[in-house]
């Protein structure tokens, strides 16, 4: 074994990918997406390849329990287009959380962290997200990640609040 100072690239079929569950409840959007996507691109890992996709599977449960800071849940607009001539229309985030898929708004935020491209797309399949407390994935056995503990920013409960 030969000594060297750097770290092997890793090759598609070296990849192992674990399985982690996060609870997003009473977690900030922004730096919830960080985490995700920095687990994603497999940033965490000391084997990291950029060109690789050697990230983890994650499954996020509780998306529709996702915070935001200040006023934006108010007042940052979203628009889309229906396709149709004159069809441009927004909303605030808190009509997303509140609509029929509020996992896509963790789900966007994630995906606008990660460069574009097919390697992005890879990536992104490999993100589950769930409105509520359920999900398909207990065969994989994911472990917990406890995002909350991390940073006491990554949560809006202040000292001295319950």
């Amino acid at each position: 074994m030969s000594l060297t100072k750097t770290t092997r690239p890793l090759k598609p079929a070296e990849v192992k990918r674990d399985w982690v569950l996060i609870d997003a409840e009473g977690l900030v959007l922004g730096r919830l997406a960080t985490i995700i996507a920095n687990r994603l691109r497999g940033k965490n890992k000391p084997q990291y390849t950029p060109n690789v996709d050697c990230g983890d599977a994650i499954v996020v449960i509780n998306a529709e329990k996702v915070v935001l800071t200040g006023n934006k849940a108010g007042q940052k607009l979203f628009h889309y287009h229906t396709g149709y001539p004159g069809g441009i229309k927004e909303r605030t985030v808190a009509q997303r959380l509140n609509g029929h898929h509020p996992e896509h708004l963790v789900e966007k935020a994630v995906e606008r962290m990660i460069t574009r491209g097919p390697l992005q797309r890879a990536q992104m399949k490999h993100l589950y997200i769930y409105a509520g407390t359920e999900h398909p994935h207990e065969g994989q056995s994911p472990k917990k990640l406890d995002v909350a503990s991390m940073n006491r920013k990554n949560t809006l409960a202040r000292p001295g609040q319950a």
